[in-house]
């Protein structure tokens, strides 16, 4: 249930928002106060957190091209579609010194076994990479046919994040 001061923050932000992908956020928006996540205005951002962990599983924001974005935490998420196998592979890629940290016992961020939350890609020559797990991930160019697999892998990595991190709190 959002406030009236979280339900004004979202219509702001929707609103520069085009008609066309405006309810596409919208109904992301929805699932994620569903599960609990509560909108936060950061900067120029909205950052949706969880009350029991406090950790970021989404981010949305403008681009200097006026255009609204998404970034989504997915880390904990297995079996997900090649548009998002892309989205981490494009992420090592941009930030190879966003190794996790997790992996050489050298962190205390994140709960779990670093292998379960962390973004992992095996590129064409065999060598296996990964991304920090923490970070949400720019997902570009939303349509309507991956409403879906966002709403997945939202509900997804908030069973981890409840699993793994609500404790810690």
């Amino acid at each position: 249930m959002k406030t009236k001061k979280q339900e004004e923050l979202i219509n702001s932000f929707l609103s520069m928002a085009g008609d066309e992908i405006r309810p596409l956020y919208h109904e992301i928006i929805n699932c994620l106060s569903e599960l609990g996540y509560n909108p936060k205005k950061e900067k120029t951002n909205i950052s949706f957190k969880h009350d029991l962990h406090n950790k970021q599983i989404a981010k949305m924001g403008i681009k200097k091209s006026k255009e609204i974005s998404l970034a989504l935490r997915f880390s904990a998420c297995k079996g997900y579609s090649q548009r998002f196998t892309d989205i981490v592979s494009a992420a090592i890629i941009k930030s190879p010194s966003k190794v996790p940290g997790c992996l050489s016992d050298n962190c205390s961020y994140c709960e779990g076994e670093p292998d379960t939350h962390v973004y992992t890609y095996t590129f064409p020559d065999g060598a296996c990479k990964s991304h920090c797990g923490a970070y949400a991930l720019e997902i570009p160019n939303i349509t309507a046919d991956d409403l879906d697999e966002i709403k997945k892998l939202i509900k997804e990595e908030h069973e981890y994040l409840l699993k793994h991190e609500a404790s810690r709190k």
